[in-house]
Parts: C-alpha cells; structure tokens; sequence
C-alpha cells in the first residue's frame, strides 16, 4: 500500500535519479544522430568505391 512514508521514499528516489536519467536520454539522442550521419558517409564511400 502506498502510505506517506512511501510516497515521500519515491519522490526522493526521481528526485535523485530523474537528472542522470534525463542527461542519459539527451546524450543517447544525439549520439544516435551522430551514428545515423557516420552510416550515411559510410555508405555513401562504398557506392563511391564501388563504380
């Protein structure tokens, strides 16, 4: 059951985690951008290598 006590223990627990949580997201967002550009400069010298 959810009492006070409970509630006060997960409001803490987002609390601490929620900043790590939301940095973890935004660098995981970009280093895909990153890995999406690296596969289409790789592909793009293999079709080159290729003709």
């Amino acid at each position: 059951m959810l009492t006070p006590e409970n509630i006060q223990m997960w409001i803490n627990l987002i609390g601490n985690s929620g900043f790590p949580i939301a940095i973890t997201i935004y660098l995981f967002v970009r280093f895909e951008k990153k890995m999406e550009n690296l596969e289409a400069v790789i592909i793009r010298s293999l079709n080159k290598n290729e003709e």
